[in-house]
């Protein structure tokens, strides 16, 4: 029977990578959006029970707000999706490890995951040196890094030019 509890569990693993893998493809198409408005290149969206609820992508410059990032919207847009404040039974899929601000929304959202694809060294949360997300959300991280963080270097190289 122990045979068994460990194939269940590597089969959960597995499958948890591929959900993780494909909606992160969705945030970095998203990502790609933003890249073409010539905003920077970071997607996100929040799922709930398989199903995309909420969608952003970075549009600070176009709002001229800069609370305007992607995880902010695509919070905002569950949330209206759901008619609720809090998104305990979701996952936020984010190209680019949040900031301060967006993981402060999270934390109040009390979200269940959080997946992120590249670390940002400069003015992500986890720079911070404490918990920033609310103690029940679980952090995965490196999922489509590579991809995410090819594009991001590839918009700040474009805009030095």
């Amino acid at each position: 029977m122990q045979w068994m509890s460990r194939f269940l569990y590597r089969h959960m693993d597995i499958q948890a990578d591929i959900t993780d893998h494909y909606f992160m493809e969705e945030a970095l198409a998203l990502a790609h959006k933003a890249y073409e408005e010539g905003e920077i290149p970071v997607g996100a969206i929040v799922v709930a029970k398989d199903r995309i609820i909420g969608k952003g992508y970075n549009q600070t410059e176009r709002l001229n707000d800069v609370t305007a990032h992607a995880e902010m919207i695509a919070i905002t847009a569950a949330a209206d999706h759901l008619g609720s404040k809090y998104l305990t039974d979701c996952t936020l899929y984010v190209t680019l490890e949040p900031c301060v601000m967006c993981a402060g929304a999270l934390y109040w959202t009390q979200v269940k995951r959080v997946v992120v694809g590249a670390t940002d060294e400069k003015r992500g949360f986890s720079r911070i040196g404490q918990p920033l997300l609310h103690p029940k959300t679980k952090l995965v991280t490196g999922i489509m890094a590579i991809e995410s963080q090819q594009l991001l270097l590839k918009f700040f190289r474009e805009l030095r030019t």
